[in-house]
């Protein structure tokens, strides 16, 4: 998985590259983002392991995916949460994302002992 990781942060999506800029360098309210983060069998997009939430992007092949929702549950499995955002939200509307995300780990400061 390690080598996976890798290459795909060699080749991010633009709309990985976007959100990145904001997740990176503790930037949301201190919350430290890894990016391409390995999870079991699975790589995760961005990872905050201090607040154990994994965010995901989606394009177009995953309208009608059904392995989305077993993605979800292995990586639940590690004791993460998963927030999935359509790369087009990401482009249109990063500061609603960024809103969603930030109470999403605000949620986590009150779930973590």
């Amino acid at each position: 998985m390690t080598g996976t990781a890798r290459m795909l942060r060699g080749d991010p999506t633009e709309a990985e590259k976007a959100l990145w800029t904001r997740l990176r360098a503790g930037q949301i309210d201190g919350f430290k983002f890894v990016r391409q983060f390995p999870v079991g069998t699975h790589v995760a997009d961005f990872a905050c392991r201090g607040a154990r939430l994994v965010i995901e992007l989606d394009g177009g092949q995953h309208a009608t995916s059904d392995s989305d929702a077993a993605r979800t549950a292995l990586i639940e499995a590690h004791g993460y949460r998963v927030i999935r955002f359509w790369n087009h939200d990401v482009l249109a509307n990063r500061d609603g994302v960024l809103e969603s995300i930030r109470a999403e780990l605000r949620l986590s400061r009150n779930l973590l002992p």
